[in-house]
């Protein structure tokens, strides 16, 4: 079982940063692949990164290659989303996800523990 409690988010400005956690709860945190999801009113959850079990693998969304990072520090059973040159359409809810598999993948579905959200709102 793991619990997961994202933190970090808030509003900014166009073209700003935000660095999000995901605190996650249980002894096995560095087993996991972890992700991070968004989703807005009235549109699908959107994979936008994950991370393998050391952090030697990533993997990113089209809509934040080059501008959001995700790393993980399994001696703090943290996972992190340090997002750059926010735009408004970056604007949701944003989702730690953990996943009990070596591999990364994109479908929200393939998830096992999921976090509450933070609302992350960038204003143009």
């Amino acid at each position: 079982q793991v619990q997961l409690v994202e933190s970090g988010g808030g509003l900014v400005q166009a073209g700003g940063s935000l660095r999000l956690s995901c605190a996650a709860s249980g002894r096995t945190f560095s087993s996991y692949v972890m992700g991070w999801f968004r989703q807005s009113p009235g549109k699908e959850r959107e994979f936008v990164a994950g991370i393998s079990w050391t952090g030697a693998r990533t993997s990113y969304g089209d809509s934040v290659k080059g501008r959001f990072t995700i790393s993980r520090d399994n001696a703090k059973n943290t996972v992190y989303l340090q997002m750059n040159s926010l735009k408004p359409e970056d604007t949701a809810v944003y989702y730690c996800a953990a996943r009990s598999s070596s591999l990364i993948v994109t479908t929200p579905l393939s998830y096992n523990y999921w976090g509450q959200g933070t609302q992350v709102t960038v204003s143009s």
